[in-house]
């Protein structure tokens, strides 16, 4: 009989649709070997924790949760363990207390579910530890190298797409200037896919610079060619005409990007006079039931029981 095998898993990051989706395929998968799975509670602060914390997973556990939203096992995007924030404000390296968690669970390999800063930390991990690692790529953005779609990209583009469809309406009814400002990071994926596919008469992207002036010039074309209302869809790394980032600070200091969708409609109100409204989508992007797209990326991992 194979030896059995003890694996780790784990989402890190933002959540995103379709991480259940994920943790549910592998167990699946892991059963036929008969291989042992755990579930890493919040990404790598479960390692850390003492005693581990973590979830035996098996099918009955998981086989409902193919459409949840967010992530079973909890994750985190905060916290970097090379520099892990400390109550008293000092900066400490904790990971090897991650590396001790790994080896506490006598785990053969870990599977860690994250975008391309979650990746980074635990390849840096692997390196140290010795540890075995296998990542998925996860991400609204969409901004991992070498991958197409990232797990989560498709259902946000998907929601920023739906929400143009509505700004259409009240857009007409009201003849303003509707700007729709979305998630994406630096990467302009969510803002230009869905633009396109809702039908956006200006997208903006932080690849692309641009101009105030081109921008209220397009906006008066629309209006001489008789239509009343015009919809922007901007990504929220879009820096200023002048190349500043906008940013404002969360709880605990945390500074991320937002506002540019105001500062667009307040520029183009002192250009031509436009009633301007400012939707931010923010996370209503990741707390969504994962949708059909999402399972051309995991249910293969299935489909090969079959062959």
């Amino acid at each position: 009989m194979d030896e059995v095998k003890r694996i780790g898993i784990l989402t890190s990051g933002g959540d995103c649709a379709g991480l259940n989706a994920v943790i549910r395929a592998v167990v699946f998968r892991a059963s036929e070997y008969n291989w042992k799975v755990f579930g890493i509670s919040r990404a790598t602060n479960g390692l850390m924790a003492r005693p581990p914390e973590f979830t035996a997973l098996d099918i009955e556990k998981v086989d409902r949760i193919l459409t949840h939203g967010g992530t079973l096992l909890g994750t985190t995007n905060k916290g970097n363990p090379f520099a892990f924030p400390m109550p008293d404000g000092q900066l400490l390296d904790r990971s090897e207390e991650i590396i001790e968690g790994y080896r506490m669970l006598n785990l053969d390999a870990i599977i860690g579910i994250g975008g391309d800063g979650s990746m980074a930390i635990l390849r840096k991990l692997a390196q140290q530890g010795g540890m075995n690692l296998v990542t998925i790529p996860k991400t609204i953005d969409n901004d991992v190298d070498i991958t197409e779609r990232s797990i989560g990209f498709d259902t946000a583009v998907n929601i920023a797409t739906e929400a143009l469809d509505r700004l259409h309406f009240t857009a007409a009814s009201h003849s303003r200037v509707m700007i729709l400002e979305v998630m994406g990071r630096d990467a302009g994926h969510i803002a230009i896919s869905a633009g396109i596919a809702g039908g956006a008469d200006v997208i903006l992207i932080p690849e692309i610079p641009y101009k105030i002036s081109n921008l209220c010039r397009r906006l008066d074309q629309r209006q001489a060619q008789g239509k009343n209302y015009s919809l922007i869809i901007v990504s929220e790394a879009v820096k200023t005409e002048t190349g500043e980032a906008i940013s404002c600070f969360h709880s605990h200091g945390e500074q991320r990007y937002g506002g540019i969708g105001q500062y667009l409609a307040d520029r183009i109100h002192a250009c031509n006079g436009a009633e301007t409204r400012v939707m931010v989508l923010g996370h209503v992007q990741r707390g969504e039931h994962h949708r059909p797209s999402i399972d051309c990326l995991h249910q293969p991992l299935e489909w090969q029981r079959w062959m």
